[in-house]
């Protein structure tokens, strides 16, 4: 296994991350709680690694190798949560002959948590997307698409706490607008809901009511657009507070060095978005005190 460290926390050696709270030196005194996120984007149906002979993922990828990994990091962490970030469908024959089964019982073998939605897990259209979800155990998570009046109402839930050695942990998903991404006809009656304003409702009910130590959002927006009116992951970012973790996908970019960036009360929020095709997987581990207020992040990913 092959990692690349690209934020150290103090507790691994390097330059502390404090997110939403004191610098984990600040409260040294309390026990820590340790929380791994692994995360993927934008896999897009690749069940296979690429072939030796691919001029860019050689050898790279596949869900058995996937699989692996995951395994050998819970075994290192129990406490640890599996998350995708959208555009699990279309890309493979897999998805064309399977229509997105194999993709689901495969995330189910690996133990995914959650995922959110991507414009291409529309590609089958409501009734598709629809028809697969019996076969995920897992959680379909988006706040900002309005399901009412279609037949995924209630099938999709805008957030999700789970509970990992005693910490909370909210997870809400985001979708980017489906209009000129995706047939009308696919995605029928859902409407598309404003992300920064969603973005501020979920974090502050995560934070406030459910009480949730860390806030990590599923994004399906992109990291960043030359326009700055485009809602990215990097205004989402400047443009909310309460969240922790930014997962990104939509872009594909192969971030080389996950982003601290600042929010709107001028505390850092980490964005991490770790490329396509399952060539990749991104590690956060989050390190929390016993009371909740103090809390630092270190990110990395795995090829």
């Amino acid at each position: 296994m092959k990692r690349r460290n690209f934020i150290k926390t103090g507790a691994l050696g390097g330059t502390a991350l404090g997110l939403g709270g004191l610098a984990l030196q600040s409260c040294n005194s309390e026990p820590l709680r340790r929380i791994t996120i692994l995360h993927t984007n934008d896999v897009h149906s690749h069940i296979d690694p690429f072939p030796a002979s691919h001029p860019t993922f050689a050898n790279l990828g596949g869900a058995a190798r996937r699989a692996a990994l995951i395994e050998s990091i819970r075994k290192e962490n129990s406490n640890t949560l599996l998350l995708d970030a959208g555009d699990i469908f279309q890309g493979t024959p897999y998805f064309n002959f399977y229509g997105g089964e194999l993709e689901f019982r495969l995330m189910n073998r690996m133990g995914y948590q959650a995922a959110t939605l991507g414009n291409h897990d529309f590609d089958n259209g409501l009734s598709g997307l629809l028809a697969q979800l019996p076969n995920a155990s897992f959680s379909f998570l988006s706040a900002n698409y309005n399901f009412d009046n279609t037949i995924l109402e209630g099938r999709v839930q805008p957030y999700e706490v789970f509970v990992r050695n005693g910490v909370r942990i909210g997870v809400f998903g985001l979708g980017i607008q489906l209009e000129g991404l995706v047939l009308k006809e696919l995605y029928g009656e859902t409407i598309y809901l404003n992300p920064v304003e969603i973005a501020r409702d979920m974090s502050r009910i995560l934070r406030e009511k459910e009480h949730c130590d860390l806030v990590i959002c599923l994004s399906h927006l992109g990291h960043r657009y030359e326009n700055p009116d485009r809602v990215s992951d990097q205004v989402l970012a400047a443009s909310t507070d309460n969240i922790d973790l930014i997962i990104g996908g939509h872009t594909h970019t192969f971030m080389e060095q996950a982003e601290a960036a600042i929010n709107r009360v001028g505390k850092p929020v980490l964005i991490q978005q770790v490329g396509c095709y399952g060539v990749r997987l991104g590690r956060v581990d989050f390190e929390v005190s016993a009371s909740g207020v103090g809390r630092t992040a270190s990110a990395s990913l795995v090829v």
